[in-house]
């Protein structure tokens, strides 16, 4: 994005016309037993932000994610689609060992970490996956996998730093409390080891550990 240009907008380089921002809104999911969806999501901690029945052939049921400003719907005379057909949704967390503990605390069957053996991005099923975290811990780098009960498949993928262009927003947020006491453990881990690597103590940690939680929303290089 240019100086010159809006958060908000981009220029079409065919036309030189400022394109407007398309937000990804919604995804629908299909289901067999709505209620049974229901219960499911909502035991992951989801909010529910509506549950509209018309008749026995039309409900509609929006839930949506801590932190997202995606959400998902599901529910009667919505969608063809086979319940159970949508696979390879993604959600990102900043610590997958800590939303992983959470999920199973929740009653949610979900895999062991894996990456891929390509680095990219995990290959079809199954081909190319490595048990365990990424070893080096990279961002974008380590999966967990889970279902909901009809099969529509989802991934946590752990992202701390984001790739430059795909930061959240210009300000730090967090979407929760939780989110921001994971990011203040990963700068302190990380300020101890810049005292021990320097060998000497820091009287500015707070403003070390502010610039370290800044650059990592911001897919900025981490300070040293």
């Amino acid at each position: 994005m240019s100086v010159t240009q809006s958060r908000n907008e981009s220029s079409d380089e065919t036309s030189g016309v400022p394109q407007a921002d398309s937000r990804f809104e919604v995804v629908v999911i299909p289901v067999s037993d709505v209620d049974r969806a229901k219960r499911f999501y909502a035991a992951l901690g989801w909010r529910l932000d509506m549950d509209f029945a018309a008749s026995k052939e039309y409900r509609v049921i929006q839930f949506t994610p801590p932190g997202s400003a995606c959400s998902i719907i599901f529910g009667i005379g919505i969608t063809p689609a086979a319940p159970g057909s949508v696979q390879g949704l993604h959600l990102i967390v900043s610590d997958i060992d800590g939303a992983r503990a959470d999920m199973i605390d929740r009653g949610v069957n979900v895999s062991e970490p894996f990456y891929d053996v390509g680095g990219i991005f995990h290959h079809l099923n199954g081909e190319g996956v490595v048990a365990g975290l990424h070893p080096q811990r990279r961002s974008y780098g380590t999966y967990v996998s889970f279902s909901d009960p009809d099969g529509n498949g989802w991934l946590l993928q752990e992202v701390t730093a984001r790739l430059p262009g795909h930061e959240l927003s210009s300000e730090v947020e967090f979407a929760s409390s939780t989110e921001l006491a994971r990011a203040l453990r990963r700068a302190a881990a990380a300020h101890d080891e810049h005292e021990r690597r320097t060998g000497k103590q820091d009287t500015h940690w707070a403003d070390w550990c502010a610039d370290y939680i800044s650059a990592e929303q911001a897919g900025k290089p981490l300070p040293a």
